[in-house]
């Protein structure tokens, strides 16, 4: 870790990045990261993950805590974003070189997830059960002062355990024991967006009212959070949070549930479970730090409290880890959430051609699960940064309790 002083580019408070030297860091990230350490508002320092890259005002697995205001682009469009990860009480051993009439046993099993589990654009075409939607209908006034948010709430139903698309993902992996493992990672689907850009136009245009002192081009329109305008924010992004959370833990139940019936048909083995981590990374929340009462923002970055258990994934057909949190208050107790692209979406599809990318899953002896393959590119794992380099660099904010390797993967 190395930190940026204030007087380097004239900011209020210093920049901390968890890389070993300012050259790994891309221009548009560190820029990004000057703007929020000039923020009027902002408290004690600005904290960067080793993952860290450019997002939309504020970098993707930066992390900042601010007093009495809440900033949309600072949690980021997908709120609630995050990881769940399941153990399960059987190797892998045990389901290899078992085949099927749909090839091997985990080739039907991750053909399987694929089919059940919308991804991409998909939804069901019937309304799923939503505890979480169901609450927010019996606490209605709460939300009818946006009226033009009021259908996510309908909407949600047909989008409850659905995985989305981009980096997001479920994996069957194993970890350096050989026990088998299912990780997902998706948020909130449309809702997350919707609240995100809804709320970012209503401060953007409230901050021109106020004569705010954060440029516009800053992207970091904010509300005070004990206006009308703030606390409505707030009860809409613990809706997205929440929401995202249900979304994880449907998606889990309804893979558990072919797994253990697909092994019991073909293997002939019964299937355990063990605790289940379910996590956010794209969030605010009220905590104490040095003393003062804040709002930690952390996008793209996984809370890491001392004793706290959570997940890192890396990219597709590589490695993630299960991790426990150090409690580091550099960092407001934060980590990465990822490895981090190396590539945009864009630079990774010029860079890297399907057929590379299968090729190197097929050597790695990983199932891809996907429905349209041409844009597999994005997602490789030559487009991301290198998982262990990025946990050496937070060896101050987490330990590593499990690493795991894919073994089969479904992608939107």
């Amino acid at each position: 870790m190395y930190v940026i002083s204030n007087d380097r580019y004239d900011t209020r408070v210093p920049i901390r990045v968890w890389l070993d030297s300012e050259d790994q860091i891309e221009e548009g990230c560190l820029e990004q990261a000057v703007h929020l350490a000039k923020l009027p508002f902002v408290h004690r320092f600005v904290s960067l993950m080793p993952d860290t890259h450019k997002g939309k005002g504020m970098p993707i697995g930066g992390v900042i805590a601010t007093k009495g205001v809440i900033i949309p682009n600072a949690v980021g469009s997908d709120i609630g974003c995050g990881m769940i990860f399941a153990p399960m009480g059987i190797r892998l051993e045990a389901i290899q070189g078992i085949t099927t009439g749909n090839g091997s046993l985990i080739q039907l099993l991750i053909g399987d997830i694929l089919r059940n589990i919308p991804v991409g654009v998909n939804r069901y075409k019937r309304p799923q059960e939503s505890e979480v939607l169901d609450r927010a209908k019996e606490q209605m006034e709460l939300y009818e002062e946006n009226p033009e948010l009021l259908p996510l709430i309908k909407d949600g139903y047909y989008q409850t355990g659905t995985l989305g698309g981009g980096n997001h993902f479920i994996e069957l992996q194993a970890d350096e024991e050989g026990y088998l493992g299912v990780m997902i990672h998706s948020g909130s689907r449309h809702m997350g967006k919707a609240v995100c850009d809804f709320f970012h136009k209503k401060a953007r245009d409230l901050n021109e009212k106020w004569y705010s002192r954060v440029p516009d081009e800053y992207r970091l329109a904010f509300l005070p959070a004990d206006t009308a305008e703030g606390m409505q924010y707030i009860r809409w992004m613990n809706l997205a949070m929440d929401y995202a959370y249900e979304n994880r833990q449907r998606m889990m139940e309804r893979v558990m549930e072919l797994l253990v019936r697909q092994m019991k048909k073909h293997a002939g083995v019964d299937v355990t479970f063990g605790e289940i981590i379910n996590c956010h990374h794209n969030y605010a929340a009220i905590e104490n730090h040095y003393g003062e009462n804040v709002w930690v923002h952390r996008k793209g970055a996984t809370r890491a409290r001392k004793g706290e258990i959570a997940v890192i994934p890396g990219a597709m057909g590589s490695y993630s880890y299960v991790v426990e949190g150090l409690g580091n208050l550099e960092s407001f107790c934060s980590s990465s959430h990822g490895a981090g692209r190396a590539y945009s979406r864009k630079g990774a599809m010029e860079a890297f051609t399907a057929e590379q990318v299968i090729l190197d899953l097929r050597e790695r002896q990983v199932v891809l699960g996907k429905q349209k393959k041409n844009d597999v590119a994005e997602e490789c794992r030559f487009a991301y940064k290198d998982i262990d380099q990025v946990m050496e660099q937070q060896k101050d904010l987490v330990r590593p309790v499990k690493k795991l390797r894919t073994v089969g993967v479904v992608k939107g």
